[in-house]
């Protein structure tokens, strides 16, 4: 496939929980093509999303219920109306009065809809997604199906048999709950449909939609529960050791993911092929794709699992090397972004630029004290994404709001000046760098302050909640970003 990394572009990064809507969370609807839209009249060419897997509880897409699914709150039921399978006056009085469970429900009577209504070419269609996608869509759909049976529990603490996925017990399940397991397929299906209508209609636009992979998965995924072999787990399923990372900027004590660690072993044994389903069903869905906490592929940090915090951890060796060997084999140049942040040593660095992957610079940790700081823009090489920050920082207004006069003083010695304002500033530095792509928060485009940030981390409360408004959106701001991005080339 072509280099797309090796142009000059500039992105935006916005969740899809981030676009307008008034239940609350954005989905695949008209405020998505909106979006692209704007994108592509601003001259913007990437749309960054977060990773689009089923949350749990809290919401964050970095711990998600499957590695493959997608997350079904994301459909838009309005296009379901148009294509006949959904009527107005189809109603839910048994459910609870919050849009996610009304949507379960809707959703399943567009399924009675569709056996009954759909043409013979969009059964077939159904037929096929379940058919190509059976590597992962049988078993999720019957997770799903016994996680609400067993009221999301965790499958560690599901029945023995069902924990241990005695045969005979998941055949009379899968029996048992066929209607249910229709409903997640069809819920997958319509979700995968709506996805790549929304991808077509960006690229036919010149967008390119970028994904987020992230490097662990939760525990309590269907992955780990099927493929228990690929993590370090104990007989009984449990997990001695957890994934996280050393005290760093963001937190005094580390961050403990609390996510199982990969049997490194196991998985060279079978030739990764666990990680090549995993790629080869994002690849399906975006164009260009980051891995995050891109170290864990050469080291990653195993906290003892009855640790409170990171701290007491230790560095364990991962075979990056011969694991992206045999990605490039199966898929060819991939393009894909190293998530170098953090603790990087020469031996990250080595394995990125050995596979030639575009590392990432972050100009909220730019103005230190040294002009060596690899996030000063002058240190920059054109095989880099640069961002003015990240779903996990502050916006750049609150940031520089947040700064010492000191250290505004310095960051605008080293911009030169203070004539044009934040976040203006930093993005104007950001799209004029030598980095192929730069990528800007949303927020920062529409001069947010720190109200708005989407996540903070170590936290628990009150993230990945954050919406946009068109009316947050003028001309002028619109105007003004075209004009920088074709100044600079973009």
């Amino acid at each position: 496939m072509d280099d797309l990394l090796a142009e000059r572009r500039a992105g935006v990064l916005l969740h899809i929980t981030s676009l307008p809507n008034e239940n609350g969370q954005g989905d695949l609807g008209k405020e998505a093509y909106n979006f692209v839209n704007f994108l592509r009249d601003t001259g913007i060419k990437v749309w960054q999303t977060l990773p689009l897997g089923v949350p749990h509880s809290d919401g964050s897409p970095y711990q998600c219920l499957s590695a493959h699914a997608g997350n079904p709150q994301f459909i838009n039921l309005d296009l379901l109306q148009e294509q006949g399978w959904l009527t107005e006056d189809i109603f839910c009085t048994q459910c609870e009065n919050g849009s996610c469970y009304r949507k379960t429900c809707l959703l399943a009577k567009a399924l009675e809809n569709f056996n009954s209504l759909a043409t013979v070419k969009d059964k077939k269609e159904f037929s096929d997604f379940c058919h190509d996608k059976a590597e992962w869509l049988d078993d999720y759909a019957l997770f799903i199906s016994l996680r609400h049976e067993f009221e999301s529990r965790c499958w560690n603490q599901w029945p023995k048999h069902f924990k241990e996925r005695d045969a005979k017990a998941l055949k009379e399940a899968t029996r048992r709950l066929s209607n249910e397991i229709q409903v997640i397929k069809f819920e997958q299906f319509i979700f995968h449909q709506q996805w790549m209508a929304l991808k077509v209609y960006a690229n036919e636009n010149d967008v390119l939609l970028f994904g987020d992979i992230p490097i662990f998965v939760s525990y309590d995924s269907v992955d780990v529960w099927v493929n228990r072999k690929v993590f370090k787990l104990d007989k009984s399923g449990e997990m001695s050791v957890v994934a996280g990372v050393p005290p760093d900027y963001f937190s005094e004590t580390g961050q403990r993911w609390g996510n199982p660690h990969y049997n490194w072993d196991f998985l060279k044994k079978s030739k990764f092929k666990w990680w090549k389903q995993r790629l080869k069903s994002q690849l399906d869905m975006f164009d260009i794709l980051r891995i995050d906490h891109f170290r864990g592929f050469e080291a990653a940090w195993e906290i003892p699992a009855d640790e409170e915090t990171a701290i007491n951890g230790k560095w364990v060796k991962a075979p990056g090397k011969l694991l992206l060997q045999t990605l490039e084999k199966e898929f060819g140049r991939i393009p894909l972004i190293a998530e170098d942040l953090g603790e990087i040593t020469p031996e990250v660095d080595k394995l990125r630029t050995e596979f030639k992957l575009p590392g990432m610079k972050i100009l909220h940790f730019a103005f230190g004290d040294s002009a060596e700081n690899p996030y000063l823009p002058h240190n920059y090489e054109p095989n880099t994404v640069v961002y003015t920050g990240t779903h996990d920082n502050d916006t750049t207004l609150g940031w520089f709001n947040s700064l010492s006069d000191d250290e505004k003083h310095r960051v605008y010695e080293y911009l030169g000046g203070s004539h044009i304002a934040m976040p203006q500033l930093l993005i104007g530095v950001a799209l004029a760098s030598v980095a192929n792509l730069a990528i800007v928060p949303m927020q920062d485009i529409l001069n947010l302050g720190s109200d708005d940030r989407m996540n903070v981390p170590g936290t628990v409360e009150g993230n990945w909640q954050w919406q946009f408004e068109w009316h947050q959106l003028t001309d002028p701001v619109a105007i003004k970003l075209s004009n920088v991005i074709k100044l600079f080339g973009r």
